[in-house]
């Protein structure tokens, strides 16, 4: 059992009792977001007027704790008074996951329909987007909801280059944004989350938007997404904060792949995913990159790592590395067929190697930014929908090589890996 049997403080559950049961109930986990919880909790209240007026609803904001005025802007902001709000703190580790934890086991004592969670930090959060998220599991019957955004080109750049591309080919599903952080659930699927035991691990702390796509998707729960429009929330540059977000999601990747191990090895080729919500496409708005940074990154990386990651990688993948590490900056490439292997030779090696993960992990945190670095070079003349035509492509590849994976996870000779990391 975990350290704490709940995520609920005593007033929290005492404020649930009150209300005894709801219809919809929306979580809104939260840290030091004392400048856009406003916005989200406006449109959130807004949105449940608008679209579900005659339903119980609840807007439970899971705070982690904040150290600014996070809570008191949340109590202070009137929601409509046909609705209930509770605001609290979570119990458990620090992080997402707990938060979630939190809204998961409030969705089964107030015996909701449906569940939603979206981000405090987002600024293009519409009301609409409560129907768009709420709407397929109460009219449809689906079970679990993924977002999907228009976003610039640059921005999501783990999920383009690592996450989308790794969850579509070991599940067999198109999920686009499995990381989105907004998403909808049956009361079914909150009662499962809130029952499994990860939330001391390292994975609820770290990979918990993962972790519920993944265990969605091989419980067979019925899936769709749903498309939200333009997603504009606190972007970060990726050559020079998302290098920690990268090593926490290729961990937890790689962790669920030893956890599903059975069910992604038996899985060929991929489905699209019913998908509702807005129509067309918006240019959103755009997010700078530093090409130089990103390739002096992958470059430093090669100086000092090199040697390792000539233990830790194929000879014909590590040439590769060596052959883009010489490039200049406006020829950077690290090709994607170079990437596949990178990364399924990485996971195949992660499984043989049942110490210092984390090590391992940290030693190839720069092959992200050359891989960035790369689709930057790519897509320069691109606009953002022709750039998602090559995130696809790259999706289609990491299918198409799966087998590779699967000889190396076999294969993978324990003592290739150097003592001396």
């Amino acid at each position: 059992m975990s350290h704490f049997d709940t995520a609920l403080r005593g007033y929290t559950g005492k404020r649930i009792e009150e209300i005894e049961s709801a219809d919809i109930l929306i979580g809104i986990p939260c840290f030091n977001n004392e400048s856009t919880i406003e916005h989200v909790i406006q449109m959130v209240t807004h949105g449940l007027a608008k679209h579900y007026k005659d339903r119980r609803s609840v807007i439970f904001v899971a705070d982690g704790g904040s150290t600014d005025d996070t809570r008191e802007v949340a109590k202070e902001f009137q929601i409509k008074p046909w609705q209930e709000k509770i605001v609290s703190i979570y119990r458990g580790p620090g992080g997402k996951g707990s938060a979630l934890r939190s809204v998961f086991e409030a969705a089964g004592r107030l015996h909701v329909n449906v569940c939603a969670v979206v981000d405090s930090d987002l600024r293009s959060i519409t009301s609409d987007w409560v129907k768009y998220l709420l709407d397929p599991v109460l009219e449809r019957e689906y079970q679990f909801v993924s977002p999907v955004y228009m976003r610039h080109k640059y921005d999501g750049t783990i999920t383009n280059n690592i996450v989308y591309n790794l969850t579509r080919a070991l599940y067999g599903k198109r999920i686009r944004q499995p990381i989105g952080g907004d998403f909808a659930f049956s009361r079914q699927v909150a009662k499962y989350y809130a029952e499994q035991e990860v939330w001391d691990t390292d994975v609820a702390r770290f990979g918990i938007d993962i972790w519920m796509s993944t265990s969605a998707i091989t419980n067979n729960f019925r899936i769709c997404q749903s498309n939200l429009g333009v997603k504009i929330h606190d972007v970060k540059d990726p050559s020079q904060h998302l290098g920690p977000m990268f090593r926490q999601v290729i961990w937890t990747l790689f962790s669920l792949m030893e956890t599903y191990e059975q069910h992604w090895k038996s899985v060929e080729g991929s489905t699209p995913l019913e998908t509702f919500g807005m129509e067309g496409f918006t240019e959103p708005e755009p997010v700078r990159v530093n090409l130089d940074s990103l390739v002096e990154n992958f470059k430093v990386g090669f100086g000092h790592l090199g040697v390792l990651w000539k233990e830790i990688f194929s000879p014909e993948s590590y040439d590769d590395l060596k052959k883009s590490a010489e490039m200049s900056r406006d020829d950077f490439e690290l090709p994607i067929d170079t990437w596949v292997r990178l990364l399924y030779e990485l996971a195949a090696t992660y499984h043989a190697w049942r110490k210092n993960r984390y090590k391992l992990v940290e030693l190839v945190a720069p092959l992200y930014y050359g891989r960035v670095a790369s689709f930057v070079n790519q897509t320069k003349d691109m606009d953002s929908k022709q750039a998602e035509d090559l995130v696809e492509l790259q999706a289609q590849r990491f299918e198409d090589n799966k087998k590779y994976l699967l000889e190396q996870w076999e294969n993978k000779d324990k003592k290739s890996i150097p003592e001396t990391i």
